[in-house]
């Protein structure tokens, strides 16, 4: 798969995908992210998991199932469950706070969101902007042509090397107003940085949010990394192996006192239990949430 999209941005785009489209009961419906595949990497990424039934699931009886059947299993179980909750909790929440007056949503690390192209009711009257690394960006740009999608007036693409640049010089000049109040996304990213890096982007985030503006992401706990389940540890191996090891996990005392540091206030904390309940079940999907993974919704408040 030659592509500057990374393994992890493709395997989401793959869960939710397959999942769209086989699912009765999806907890998340994206039609619009098989498009920004190619068809070598839609059946690439398929045959990566078919090839690796056996080191996802060591016990597998595969005999008498089809071979959708065992990727249907393996998605549910090992793709889908945390980039589906998480985009199934934001967008929700989005929609909701959106009636409050936050007029500027900004996804951190957008991958191949395709949220900016699903929603154009709500863009039409919102400010978008997708920050990520300009190769990233840059590739999913060309995604976007190949597919043949018009990019809306509101949607900005914000080229940022979060290594290098600063988040709110990048922003600004691109149009975003400090005055207006914010929903920051930041998913699946906070995992594959280190504690340095969370508090620095977090201390942007600060400088850039009005009063009342959220932010909100998903981290693992403290007990991720130590964690029995044999589906993290495939994870936190998956990640490693393609070269984007994962780095930080937090309890919800240590993630409390960092944001407070930094002028957020937690307002909603999903453990895999509430998920579970509140995301998957009311959708009626075939899905367990993830372990020690959390969703948190935090406010800023001067």
């Amino acid at each position: 798969m030659k592509s500057q999209a990374s393994i992890t941005a493709l395997m989401s785009s793959f869960g939710r995908a397959f999942h769209t489209e086989n699912e009765v009961h999806p907890v998340f419906v994206d039609p619009l992210a098989k498009e920004l595949m190619t068809a070598e990497e839609y059946e690439a990424v398929q045959g990566y998991i078919l090839n690796g039934a056996h080191f996802f699931e060591p016990d597998l009886n595969t005999s008498g199932l089809t071979d959708k059947e065992i990727v249907r299993l393996l998605v549910n179980k090992h793709i889908a469950p945390s980039p589906l909750c998480r985009a199934a909790y934001t967008e929700s929440l989005l929609k909701n706070i959106a009636q409050t007056g936050i007029s500027q949503y900004v996804i951190l690390g957008a991958g191949m969101d395709t949220f900016a192209f699903r929603e154009k009711e709500f863009v039409s009257g919102h400010r978008v902007y997708e920050v990520d690394h300009p190769l990233t960006q840059k590739d999913k740009q060309a995604r976007i042509a190949r597919a043949g999608w018009r990019t809306p007036e509101n949607l900005t693409f914000v080229p940022d090397d979060f290594a290098k640049d600063r988040l709110s010089e990048r922003l600004v000049t691109s149009g975003f107003d400090k005055r207006n109040e914010t929903l920051f996304s930041w998913l699946g990213v906070t995992y594959y940085l280190s504690a340095e890096e969370i508090d620095k982007t977090l201390s942007e985030i600060a400088d850039l949010s009005a009063e009342g503006s959220a932010l909100v992401f998903d981290c693992p706990d403290e007990g991720f990394f130590s964690a029995s389940e044999k589906r993290v540890q495939n994870t936190i191996m998956m990640a490693k192996a393609g070269g984007e090891p994962m780095q930080s996990a937090f309890s919800y005392a240590e993630l409390e006192k960092l944001l407070g540091r930094h002028g957020f206030r937690i307002y909603d904390w999903l453990t895999p239990c509430n998920i579970q309940t509140r995301i998957i079940e009311s959708a009626g999907a075939n899905l367990k949430a993830f372990e020690h993974v959390n969703y948190c919704l935090a406010v800023r408040k001067n």
